[in-house]
């Protein structure tokens, strides 16, 4: 059985029977934020065209940094047919189609990029949010509520282990903006998101062995 194709429901259960206190990571370093790594920023490219990173690249403005080989963005759908001029006009390669929507393109310089194309009514609010929310490079990132719930409907065991650490090192304020978008577009996933906030709580817990 591939653990990938499981639903979210699954995988937070098993999670949930198995998760102890602590992850054997300090909490200093579960506390910092880094932009060690340097990636392609697509603003000059993509002039007046609204995006945002949402993978791995995204991730590290809530939780440490984790080592990734291409950089993931989206867009609005709308645009598409806009970004991929833009991008073949800029030197990139197309490289194909994505499954999820969206497209795969190598960089003049060999670097990967993935766009994603949304069209999920709520990512206009989101994406123009987040033009002011930007990382230590200054890349515009997907704000948080937004991300866990792109990332919840991805559903991969990567993605459901970036929300949980995300959102277990969130403070109260952004756990309520969470609460608050779940309850508007995505309200029958209530539960499940509660257990991964108590997942990630858990995680930054003192062990007591």
């Amino acid at each position: 059985m591939d653990v990938r194709s499981l639903p979210p429901r699954i995988l937070i259960e098993m999670a949930q029977r198995r998760q102890r206190p602590g992850t054997g990571s300090q909490r200093t370093f579960l506390k910092r934020r880094t932009a060690r790594m340097t990636f392609p920023d697509l603003t000059p490219i993509l002039e007046s065209i609204p995006w945002a990173t949402v993978g791995a690249v995204a991730t590290r403005l809530y939780m440490p940094e984790r080592t990734t080989q291409d950089l993931d963005l989206a867009i609005r759908a709308t645009d598409a047919s806009r970004v991929r001029q833009r991008l073949t006009a800029a030197g990139f390669t197309y490289q194909g189609e994505l499954s999820i929507g969206g497209s795969s393109w190598l960089t003049p310089e060999g670097f990967m990029v993935d766009v994603l194309e949304c069209p999920e009514p709520w990512f206009d609010q989101a994406v123009a949010e987040a033009a002011h929310n930007r990382d230590l490079q200054g890349l515009p990132v997907l704000p948080l509520p937004y991300l866990v719930l792109l990332k919840f409907q991805a559903g991969r065991v990567q993605d459901l282990a970036d929300i949980t650490r995300m959102l277990g090192q969130a403070e109260e304020a952004a756990l309520s903006s969470v609460r608050a978008v779940f309850e508007r577009w995505l309200p029958e996933a209530r539960e499940d998101l509660e257990s991964l906030i108590a997942l990630g709580r858990l995680e930054m817990q003192e062990d007591a062995r």
